[in-house]
């Protein structure tokens, strides 16, 4: 898809941060913003499109009724403000989008609702269902009781991956910045950067952290990583400001447009890179590490020296050369307290001695990713 054919997006995912949502620090949740959000969505609706929105702001929008003035540092209180401020987000959203007739749903989620293979369908078909029936599903991480999630601290990861959840042929990203610069936007002399080939191309870009109004957390370092994780699916990505978005969505030359990756990586190996979460890491002698880097092959107990960490069959683990570099992510077949035993021995070997359940892979080769 070139940047001419973003209005023919069947299928799309639009981000927006808390900053622009809220405005400075402490303000009150921005109604203009929402509805300025809604109209470009019913627009894309008008004209056949499913759209998902996932929205930040929910800490942001919870700051002034608590009497906060700056977001809080510590969880309990981010948490607390979640609390608050998300009812007031889905309440403005709700009747935003009512106006043009669009039914809003709240999908919440967490952590493990991306990580756990069986909670990632769940929440696919429940996401596939709302778009059946005309909702526009504003999804949200669930800050009120979350914590890894508050940690990690953005929702562009999170839009990437619902990207993908749902097969989006579109993620737009709404920013307080307007586009990627080639320096530090307040930086003399900066160009916007409209177009992005391949992420490889702009590795020498400086890129700048939380923005100014300084409710949001997560910058231009994720809004570049979750191009990444979107184009390498083949799903381009368009990042530009409330102020364009409706125009940079019809085709004109504003903010900055990432290609979609001629060859794609599958679904499943991006959730396994992006969306898991590793409980342990298993360090591999130098002979398994060429064997998997160079020849593709599943992971052997033989090719295994130590187990860190504390998992079971199917959490995911790193994989971790002999100098400490991970190598690559994989979902381990056996629990970490099964592995000691196991260790440099053969699957025959294994299965002779603990039984016919042991002659298998460590971690099979549909089950890893290099990193």
């Amino acid at each position: 898809m070139s940047r001419v054919q973003i209005s023919s997006a069947k299928r799309i995912v639009i981000k927006i941060g808390s900053s622009s949502l809220t405005g400075k620090a402490g303000s009150q949740l921005d109604a203009s913003a929402v509805e300025k959000l809604a109209g470009v969505v019913a627009a894309c609706k008008a004209r056949g499109a499913e759209v998902v929105v996932v929205s930040s702001g929910a800490i942001a929008a919870g700051l002034a009724p608590l009497g906060l003035t700056t977001r809080p540092k510590d969880l309990a209180t981010q948490q607390a403000a979640a609390s608050v401020g998300q009812g007031l987000l889905i309440a403005q959203y709700t009747q935003s989008f009512a106006k043009h007739a669009i039914t809003a749903s709240q999908v919440l989620l967490t952590t493990e609702d991306v990580v756990r293979r069986s909670h990632y369908q769940n929440a696919q078909r429940t996401l596939y269902r709302l778009l059946q029936l005309g909702v526009v599903p504003v999804i949200n991480e669930n800050d009120t009781v979350g914590t890894q999630e508050i940690r990690f601290g953005d929702n562009d990861r999170l839009a990437a991956l619902v990207a993908l959840l749902i097969g989006a042929d579109l993620l737009v990203l709404v920013s307080d910045i307007d586009a990627l610069y080639d320096a530090p936007p307040t930086q003399a002399g900066a160009q916007p950067i409209h177009e992005v080939a391949t992420i490889a191309d702009i590795e020498s870009v400086v890129l700048g952290g939380v923005g100014s109004a300084g409710v949001g957390s997560g910058g231009m370092v994720t809004k570049v990583e979750a191009a990444r994780i979107a184009t390498n699916a083949g799903i381009p990505m368009l990042l530009t400001s409330l102020a364009d978005v409706d125009q940079s969505m019809n085709g004109v030359q504003l903010g900055t447009y990432f290609h979609a990756q001629p060859s794609k990586t599958t679904s499943r190996l991006l959730w396994l890179a992006h969306a898991t979460t590793t409980h342990g890491a298993l360090v591999l002698d130098a002979g398994a590490v060429t064997a998997i880097l160079e020849r593709g092959v599943s992971l052997l107990p033989a090719g295994v020296t130590a187990v860190t960490g504390v998992f079971i069959a199917g959490d995911a683990v790193e994989l971790v050369g002999p100098d400490g570099t991970v190598i690559a992510r994989g979902l381990v077949a056996f629990d970490s307290e099964d592995l000691p035993q196991m260790l440099g021995r053969s699957t025959k070997e294994l299965a002779q001695a603990l039984g016919p359940e042991y002659e298998r892979e460590l971690v099979h080769r549909d089950d890893l990713v290099l990193l």
